[in-house]
Parts: C-alpha cells; structure tokens; sequence
C-alpha cells in the first residue's frame, strides 16, 4: 500500500482566524493609542493580518507559497481599495438622495420656487437631459459605428492613419473646449441661438470619439476566420460585415456606447455655454433655455441653502440610476443580439 505524499498545507480557516484576531489587535492597538479614527484602527489590523498571514504561511508551508499568497492579497486589497470610494459615493448619494425622491419632485420643475423655499422638482431637468442625450446619439452613434467599420475593414494608408491620429486628439479633448467650438462656430458665426440642439452639438463631439475606439477594438476581436469563411461562399464584404461581424462585436460595442452616454450625461460645461439654465419647462430643445440634470445639481448646491442641497442630492441620485438604466438596457440588448453559441 503507497502513500500519497503532500505537502503541509494550513486549515481552511487560517484566514478567517488571522483577521479575526488582526481586528481584535488593530481595536485593542488604536484605543491603547487614543486613535479615534477608524480607518486607522484598520490600516493597523491590516498590516498585522499581512504580517501574519506571510510568516505563518512561510513556517508552514514555505516561501514560495507564503510568497504567492502575499501576491494574492495585494491584489485583494488594491480591489477592495478602488471599490470603496464608489461604495461610498453610492452610500452618500443613497443615504442623502433617497428620502427627496418622490413623485412629486420628479413631476414637477422649479417654477416659482425660491431656492431658500422646499419643494420644487426636476422634470425640467430630466426632460432637458433625455432630449439633449438622444440627440446627441443620433448624431454621434451613425457616425462613430461607420467610422470604426472604415478603420478595421477598408481604412489603408494615410487616410486611416490621419483619422486615427485626430480620433486620439478628440478623446482628450475637454468638454470646455468642445462648448467653446459649437459657441463659436453654431452661435457667434452661423447666428443660432442657444439651445438644447447646440448643448447636444456638443455632447455629441463629445461622444463620438469614445464611440469610435470602443467600437473599433470590439471589431478587430472578431476573428478573421469569420470574415475568410463567408467571404470564400461568395458573400459581399458589406454584407459580411453587417451579418456577421457587427453582430459578433454587439456586446462589446453596446458596452461603448453606454460609456459614451455616461460620459455625456454628467457633463456640465457645454450645458452651461450653449443652453443657459432654466427653471421651467422648455420641451422645445431646437429654441430658448434648457436645463439638464447636471447642471440642476449644479445650480442647487452653489446656492447654499438647506433645501437646495436636498434637491441636489436627490437629483444627482436620479442622475445615477438613470446611467444604471442605460447599462443594463445595454446589457439586455447584447444579449438579444449576440450570436448564440450553437445548436
């Protein structure tokens, strides 16, 4: 009868009894201190835990695993480290937003409501914000699709270096800037007047090359055998590209799009230049001041009064769950659309 040899290996609840104890000592350690903060308290118990962790993994099981596991942490604590602020902002928002979200406050605009007076709604805003966001879709998403299509399946030469070149110059393009040319060139030059329509000339400069690359990337990972298979049963290319590879690359260029519309929907500096602000409702977004739902936020806190800060924190909350919306709707499309695995 052989014995299979293995090598020693520490119990399954090592880590949960190491920061257990880690905690006790980082408590213990920050009241003997006087520290009140408890971050403190927590940096203490987590440089213990790593220290523990390390040398006893070491004794037992050696370096080279004590090594690996240290690894595994690091990457664990730079995980929960870029996790916590957005589960604070999502906290605070929550927290702050939540009790002034009603039907009333998203049913009605700020009309005749002082800021230093409760009530009040941001309808105006919402309306603003859907109307100036799919405008700006309809004018950026053709455009940036069809130009990534260019880049990966015909683009050569200079032409496709040149576009490429200028696409990378527009991602870092800040949103200012983009306010600043359609200010000039739609409402100084041409003598249009602001609008919803020349906030949306904006946003969609602003869109277009996010749209691009991300579509772009998504479109070089459909594998080329996809495009040789069809082509060698005599299908046209733009057909190929229509059946085959756009549907192929759906999930991640929807995945683009809606961090295109993220990025876009926040945006207040274009807003704030070419459509004003307004506490009433305006539907018509081609005339006369809008609003949007960053830049309500804006207006409410730089007016300093209690209310407003509640109208503030319950607007940016509504601002949030409408990008939320926008993912997951994202996310059901891709699904609908991808290409099923087989039969």
């Amino acid at each position: 009868m052989t014995g299979t040899l293995r090598p020693p290996r520490l119990p399954r609840w090592t880590p949960a009894a190491l920061l257990t104890g880690s905690v006790a000592v980082g408590a213990l350690a920050g009241v003997l201190a006087g520290l009140r903060s408890h971050a403190q308290w927590g940096v203490i118990a987590a440089a213990v835990f790593v220290t523990a962790t390390f040398a006893l993994t070491a004794r037992v099981e050696g370096r080279r695993r004590a090594v690996d596991r240290l690894a595994a942490l690091a990457v664990w604590a730079c995980f929960i480290v870029a996790l916590l602020p957005l589960l604070s902002l999502l906290w605070e928002t929550v927290g702050r937003g939540l009790p002034g979200v009603d039907w009333y406050f998203l049913t009605h605009s700020m009309n005749g409501v002082l800021s230093w007076q409760p009530g009040g709604g941001i309808y105006h805003a919402a309306l603003g914000t859907l109307e100036q966001v799919l405008i700006a879709s309809v004018l950026a998403l053709p455009l940036g699709l069809l130009t990534a299509v260019y880049l990966v399946e015909y683009g050569r030469g200079r032409l496709r270096t040149a576009i490429t070149f200028f696409v990378d110059v527009m991602t870092g393009i800040p949103s200012i800037v983009a306010g600043l040319f359609v200010l000039s060139l739609w409402i100084m030059m041409l003598g249009f007047g602001y609008s919803g329509l020349a906030g949306a000339f904006a946003l969609a400069i602003l869109m277009l090359p996010i749209v691009v690359r991300s579509t772009e990337e998504m479109l070089k990972l459909v594998p080329a055998e996809l495009r040789e298979a069809a082509l060698a049963l005599g299908v046209p290319k733009w057909r190929v590209i229509l059946r085959i590879v756009l549907p192929t690359a759906v999930g991640g260029i929807a995945t683009g799009v809606m961090l295109a519309l993220a990025r876009i929907a926040g945006e207040t500096a274009p807003i704030i230049l070419l459509v004003f602000g307004t506490g009433m409702i305006n539907a018509n977004v081609f005339d006369g001041a809008q609003s949007s739902l960053p830049l309500y936020v804006y207006e409410q806190w730089s007016f300093g009064t209690e209310p407003a800060y509640d109208r503030a924190w319950a607007a940016a909350l509504v601002l949030i769950a409408f990008v939320m919306l926008l993912n997951l709707a994202a996310r059901a499309v891709a699904r609908w659309k991808a290409p099923s695995s087989g039969r």
